[in-house]
């Protein structure tokens, strides 16, 4: 995946009618909220930016996991303009909301979203200096938010995107040294979220948020009608799998909310906190010290054969035991991270590889148990609508994303999925009735990655 970013036209795109007509109107509606404000038409540049399903690898990617993953047919479209003072002004076109920062001092906005922009900002501005300038933007989305489909990190990325294309930061030497290729420009993006160093590139304040740069990476590197496979830290390309032609994911978003922000943000840190506290464990132990959970693995026993976790570890884990961490719990951890990272994601991918739909759905099974049985961050409304879609004949379900809410997808039949939607749907919402105003059913293919519309 070379460093150049991804420009298409939407017929090149060859997104289905629906779906290219739905980034239509998102784009028309960006431009109506820019022509309101009076800004130019000329020299606007627009990009498209999809959210993303977490095939399988539920927060292994801050741990040093392995993923597989796409993008969805919705997005968030946006729509920039460089301006001549060194304010950045960003209107939300379908929420009409705006707000806007100072490149010199970029302070609170008054919308909740405003923390994500903010943050790019800062760390862009730290990162190159005056090389970033003021832009307007509009954004259109059709993206669920705070719904697992990584909303937030679609809009990091795209404002990301946009900063560096508005102003050439791909010439800058410090860019070119760091951000190679795609990956690597993913990994920053993360990083961005998360306030970490990214090599040559310091961090800054992040969203308060421990993950690492699964959902950046699924944006900026899927490809039409396949599945990626990366694993993390550094974000490193594996494979890719062809998604079956016969079969269509269906996404059911449960209606409960799944920020990362405010007191989600803390529930959501616990499963990174606990892969840190078993890093910590391994390395009180001696030698050799690790920064990874993945290579906490890899210290104490051989993986390339799959087997029992390394009986050193599990040991390490009873020892750092306390009143907020148990033993059991951190076993369980250890128990889930080793089965997502060296088992269920590459045996998953060889059974698709071989269209072995059975496997592929009994794999997927163990990682939904493992979540819920471990993670700590399924709720009744996904494991409800995981059982629901598996009892009404999916070939495979999952929750995915950060948990405590959020959505389940389900690989079905193409030929069946608008018909398996609505039951999905109404079995789901004869249990949990006060989801109604807030649940989505869609039907979504593996998408593009994200990219500039020539035509936009």
């Amino acid at each position: 995946m070379s460093a150049q970013l991804v420009q298409l036209s939407l017929t090149d795109a060859s997104f289905p009618p629906l779906v290219a007509d739905a980034y239509r109107s998102l784009l028309r509606d960006a431009h109506q909220a820019l022509d309101e404000a009076e800004v130019p038409t000329s020299d606007r540049r627009a990009w498209i930016v999809p959210g993303r399903i977490e095939v399988l690898g539920k927060h292994v990617d801050y741990a040093g996991g392995r993923s597989l993953l796409c993008t969805v047919e919705r997005a968030i479209v946006i729509v920039a303009r460089v301006r001549n003072d060194p304010n950045v002004v960003l209107r939300d076109a379908r929420r009409r909301e705006a707000i806007s920062l100072s490149l010199d001092s970029p302070t609170r906005g008054a919308v909740p979203w405003a923390i994500y922009p903010r943050t790019v900002v800062n760390r862009l501005v730290r990162n190159f200096g005056n090389a970033v300038g003021g832009a307007d933007f509009a954004l259109a989305s059709n993206l669920p938010a705070a719904a697992g489909v990584s909303s937030s990190s679609a809009l990091t990325v795209g404002l990301t995107l946009a900063f560096t294309a508005l102003f050439n930061l791909s010439a800058h030497p410090l860019f070119q040294q760091a951000l190679f290729d795609r990956p690597a420009l993913a990994g920053y993006v993360g990083a961005i979220e998360n306030g970490l160093d990214y090599g040559v590139l310091g961090g800054e304040k992040g969203v308060g948020t421990m993950g690492g740069a699964q959902d950046q990476t699924a944006i900026l590197c899927s490809e039409r009608g396949r599945l990626e496979v990366f694993s993390w830290a550094p974000v490193t390309f594996e494979r890719s799998v062809a998604w079956p032609e016969s079969h269509t994911f269906v996404v059911g978003v449960s209606g409960v909310v799944a920020a990362k922000t405010g007191a989600a943000k803390e529930r959501y840190n616990r499963a990174a906190r606990t892969a840190h506290r078993l890093v910590d464990a391994w390395n009180a132990t001696g030698v050799p010290r690790v920064q990874m959970l993945r290579d906490a693995f890899l210290a104490a026993g051989d993986m390339r054969v799959p087997g029992e976790i390394p009986p050193a570890l599990v040991a390490a884990a009873e020892a750092a035991a306390d009143h907020e961490f148990s033993a059991a719990h951190l076993i369980g951890r250890l128990e889930q991270f080793y089965d997502e990272a060296f088992v269920i994601v590459p045996q998953a991918t060889d059974a698709l590889a071989r269209n072995d739909l059975a496997e592929f759905g009994r794999l997927v099974d163990k990682s939904q148990a493992g979540a819920e049985r471990a993670l700590e961050n399924q709720i009744a409304e996904t494991v409800h609508l995981h059982r629901y879609a598996r009892e009404l004949g999916a070939t495979a379900a999952s929750a995915f994303g950060a948990g405590f809410g959020g959505a389940v997808w389900a690989m079905v039949p193409t030929a069946d999925a608008e018909r398996f939607a609505s039951r999905w749907r109404d079995r789901y919402l004869r249990v949990h009735h006060s989801a109604s105003h807030r649940s989505l059913f869609f039907t979504t293919s593996p998408s593009p990655p994200a990219f500039e519309v020539l035509d936009g």
